[in-house]
């Protein structure tokens, strides 16, 4: 009996090692929740075109970084079946369609100090365009 016990213990043992190193793997290739003033590449209006996909995990990258007054183009795509998420509050309180699937610009600048604020037509899923000032 105690062979038994002992033995279903280690199967235990290394189902929860093979668990968690899984999740680890899984967490390792999430994108970055910060889009650095790299990102994204400088198009033919001289502005930085940065992907935001909006999906299961809300807007990603959440957070946005620029340099303070730098023009970017936010190129939002919705790949979710989500109310919520079918509808974008910019920072200036327009609310655009985000249709499935298809890319949609929205233009903003970098503020001098601080941050923008966008989110969902619900208020429920947030971003940021942060200002990073000496980038």
């Amino acid at each position: 009996m105690r062979m038994r016990v002992l033995w279903i213990s280690l199967c235990l043992a290394g189902l929860a090692t093979v668990a968690a190193c899984s999740k680890k793997d899984a967490d390792s290739k999430k994108a970055p929740a910060t889009a650095p003033v790299t990102a994204g590449a400088v198009g033919a209006d001289g502005a930085r075109h940065v992907s935001v996909e909006a999906n299961k995990d809300g807007y990603v990258p959440a957070k946005i970084t620029g340099k303070p007054g730098e023009k970017l183009v936010l190129v939002f795509t919705r790949t979710i079946e989500a109310d919520c998420l079918s509808q974008l509050k910019t920072p200036d309180g327009k609310m655009v369609d985000l249709p499935m699937n298809q890319a949609v610009d929205v233009a903003v600048t970098v503020p001098a100090s601080g941050k923008l604020d966008f989110a969902c037509g619900m208020d429920m899923f947030h971003g940021e365009i942060v200002a990073q000032p000496g980038a």
